[in-house]
């Protein structure tokens, strides 16, 4: 598993990959723009050179984009629906340009019309945002959720069926967050917890779609629907929960970016937390931990 973390742009795009490896990390999340804004100015040619060289530079495994926080692919209302298809289509632009290996979303939440509904929108928003982009290698990695109000994405299923719907499935996978699988209720502290979690996912999803994790404790309980991110080992998850995930032989070659709570911008939190993890990972790391998954039942419709 290749171990990271967010990390800002605030001094540029390509001081990003260097601060990241700094303190350790083989994979780094970055925003491409505020995530507080539809769209993001756009990159300077040398910018985005910059960036593509220090990535190389600094040897990391794997790079990722997460798309801003505006955007709702699966709302009922017409003109925040265009919005947030537009800042898609901006973002995966901006991720292409990087060259990074994917972008993280949210699913959307869906305000209230209904989980099928909110489910066929984000389909419907995926398949207009790729006619769009036809021939772009940056994935696109749907963040399972805590399950907070009318969110999409808490259950596996719901995701499935997302990528279901869409027609071009191969550009669709799948982030699993920690923090937001303890808070919707799936736990995986115990070895058979682990075993029966990755089973969930690999009859309702396949465990191939999984392509990058989140890597946070939880603040609140399990089942709680908190998105509350804690450091690792010092929430409700605990370090057992990590440590399969980091000596399961299955994800040694999926990165797992940390959003972990830091204080101010020296990430000395991020650092520690990643010789956490770190410390968790066994000296024969490459057998697989928990119980083994079934076979994986097919779903009409998937690839």
């Amino acid at each position: 598993m290749y171990l990271g973390a967010h990390i800002g742009i605030a001094g540029g795009l390509a001081e990003a990959p260097a601060v990241g490896r700094g303190i350790g990390c083989e994979a780094i999340q970055i925003f491409s723009k505020s995530p507080q804004m539809w769209a993001g100015p756009a990159f300077s040619p040398e910018a985005v050179e910059g960036f593509r060289v220090a990535v190389r530079r600094e040897g990391l495994k794997a790079t990722a984009v997460h798309h801003g926080y505006l955007a709702n692919l699966a709302s009922p209302k017409a003109v925040g629906l265009k919005r947030s298809r537009a800042a898609l289509l901006d973002e995966l632009g901006r991720a292409e340009q990087l060259g990074v290996d994917a972008i993280i979303v949210h699913p959307g939440a869906h305000l209230g019309s209904g989980v099928e509904a909110g489910v066929r929108k984000v389909a419907e928003s995926l398949n207009e945002v790729f006619a769009k982009t036809e021939g772009f290698r940056v994935m696109t990695l749907l963040e399972n959720m805590a399950g907070q109000g009318s969110t999409l994405g808490s259950q596996f299923r719901e995701l499935a069926e997302i990528r279901d719907g869409v027609d071009a499935r191969d550009r669709v996978g799948v982030a699993i967050d920690t923090c937001h699988t303890f808070a919707a209720g799936h736990d995986f502290r115990s070895d058979s917890d682990y075993g029966s979690l990755l089973d969930r996912i690999e009859s309702e999803l396949g465990l191939e779609r999984v392509r990058a994790f989140h890597f946070n404790d939880a603040k609140g309980p399990l089942g709680s629907h908190r998105d509350r991110h804690e450091n690792i080992g010092k929430g409700e998850i605990g370090l057992e929960g990590f440590r399969h995930f980091v000596n399961d032989r299955r994800w040694q070659d999926r990165p797992a970016y940390l959003e972990t709570p830091v204080t101010g911008d020296d990430y000395e939190a991020y650092r520690t937390d990643l010789a956490t993890l770190r410390s968790l990972v066994e000296k024969q790391a490459a057998r697989s931990r928990g119980v083994p998954v079934r076979a994986r039942t097919s779903r009409p419709g998937s690839a």
